[in-house]
């Protein structure tokens, strides 16, 4: 895999150089309420812009329908990306079109262009490959090397991401590399000694280390803490790493489903009733740890009626929204002697005051833990910030929460592989 390193080094002198970023922040209007994916680019358009590259930026945002939408424009992002650069940013009103070409020819050595969300265009995210290939045809007529720094994106295979880095010269930027580094740490543990999967061994040394699969195996006790919303979303991720981690710890509206499994009512809490099997599977191993006591409220707002009462005694009616103070203090015990943890997924509903101590009290903890601490993006990545907690407290956090999941799954990667080809 060729990296940002090796192109920097052919030199970028008044090249056009594509920047496929994760861009994805979450808006208030167009307001961004979090700009933490915006700067964790920076760093790679920084290095091109000394090199007196022409950087052409490309993300997308939300879920358009394949057609513009105000609401998804990535205006506000060129914006906010100007100002972290401390220089402006020229920002195309389309992907592929008049605003878009004219923005690109109108670059200087230095300079940098946002296109418009690329899922305003249908090719972008087809499941037909002719109708990609199309559009990144399109898209590389406009650089002269691709460099993906998008790690959120890498599962999708998807214009720019997959097809894109097939039609011109690739690099992987810093950031995917970081991720890589690693995850890489973590997913070794999910196999077996020995065992080796051409997107485990290429992507966890991904400058040419050569260590062992053993002598990469986490620090331990390994502690894996997960929320969320659904047992679904997790279910692959707990498979692969239960047979190697020490503890997980369940929060979130996830543990419904487990608490369920167990035989406790949930109320009106959320509930996967088709995850019930899996779940009883799933706490055979004796590793999962679940809430002993619950934040129970009668509806999901600010000023509802809340309570605290045991997670095996959840009154009919009532929706568990948090995991309490005594589930908080037992999963910092469990954290206070790890030495690798992995974070993914919000312990309750983090957004509102009244359900975000489990959140806080959880990462709290972990920013404590004398070791090595990911956290595995998404909402989690978003509640560090939200809380107001210290992100250099935590080893990494992660830009990529679906991407950082189908990682440590052990499925490969479409953006991995296009990098490796």
């Amino acid at each position: 895999m060729k990296t940002l390193d090796d192109l920097l080094r052919e030199g970028v002198t008044g090249r056009r150089v594509l920047v496929r970023a994760d861009l994805n922040v979450p808006l208030d209007g167009s307001t961004i309420t979090d700009d933490g994916r915006i700067r964790a680019v920076l760093p790679t358009l920084a290095r091109l812009r000394d090199g007196g590259a022409r950087v052409v930026v490309m993300s997308h945002l939300g879920r358009p329908k394949g057609a513009p939408d105000p609401k998804y424009s990535l205006a506000p992002v060129a914006a906010r990306l100007g100002e972290l650069l401390g220089a402006e940013v020229a920002f195309a009103t389309d992907t592929v079109g008049d605003s878009a070409k004219s923005t690109v020819d109108g670059l200087r050595p230095g300079q940098v262009a946002l296109l418009e969300n690329l899922r305003f265009n249908p090719g972008e995210t087809s499941k037909g490959d002719a109708e990609r290939a199309d559009f990144a045809t399109r898209l590389a007529a406009f650089g002269e090397a691709y460099v993906d720094d998008a790690f959120g994106a890498v599962h999708r295979k998807h214009a720019s991401v997959y097809e894109l880095a097939r039609l011109l010269p690739h690099y992987a930027g810093g950031l995917v590399l970081r991720e890589l580094e690693v995850l890489g740490r973590l997913a070794s543990a999910a196999q077996p000694v020995g065992a080796a999967t051409s997107q485990r061994s290429s992507a966890a040394q991904p400058v040419g280390a050569a260590t062992s699969q053993r002598s990469s195996d986490p620090a331990r006790p390994y502690v894996v803490v997960l929320g969320g919303s659904k047992v679904s979303d997790k279910l692959a991720v707990i498979q692969a790493l239960l047979p190697t981690v020490d503890a997980l710890l369940v929060g979130g509206g996830m543990c419904f489903t487990f608490l369920k499994a167990q035989g406790h009512g949930v109320g009106d809490s959320l509930l996967e009733a088709d995850q019930l099997d899996n779940c009883r599977g799933l706490l055979g191993s004796g590793k999962i740890a679940l809430p002993t006591d619950i934040v129970v409220a009668d509806r999901v707002a600010e000023d509802a009626d809340v309570r605290t009462v045991p997670a095996t005694a959840i009154p009919d009616g009532w929706k568990g929204l948090d995991i309490g103070p005594a589930t908080v203090s037992a999963f910092a015990d469990v954290l206070s002697t790890a030495r690798t943890v992995f974070w993914n997924g919000p312990m309750g509903v983090f957004e509102l005051a009244p359900f975000a101590a489990g959140t806080r009290g959880v990462a709290e903890a972990i920013t404590k833990v004398d070791g090595f601490t990911v956290v595995g993006g998404g909402d989690s990545a978003a509640a560090v910030r939200q809380l107001g907690l210290d992100e250099s407290a935590f080893g990494h956090i992660s830009t990529g929460g679906g991407a950082s999941l189908e990682y440590l799954e052990g499925k490969k990667l479409p953006g991995i592989e296009a990098l490796e080809g």
